[in-house]
């Protein structure tokens, strides 16, 4: 039972952000917390979608974590997927 529990929890899933991100330099402010939170290579940005996409490879519990924490930076993000 166990064993079954914890491959559930690091199971990753693609999510799909709509956020205020804007710039480049607006990516730099929050690497290093989507660095922590998600991991290194796990996330990047769309810039060029009128959404200004973040996709994340991640547990899903991460989600609202994640969300919470760009609006605490000061940004806008809205889990779409």
């Amino acid at each position: 039972m166990l064993k079954t529990i914890n491959a559930m929890t690091v199971q990753k899933e693609i999510s799909i952000f709509k956020t205020s991100v804007h710039t480049i330099e607006d990516i730099q402010t929050v690497k290093s917390m989507l660095n922590a939170v998600v991991g290194e290579d796990e996330w990047n940005f769309d810039l060029e979608d009128v959404d200004h996409i973040l996709r994340i490879h991640a547990n899903v519990l991460v989600n609202a974590f994640l969300s919470q924490e760009l609006q605490k930076m000061g940004f806008q993000c809205k889990e779409l997927f």
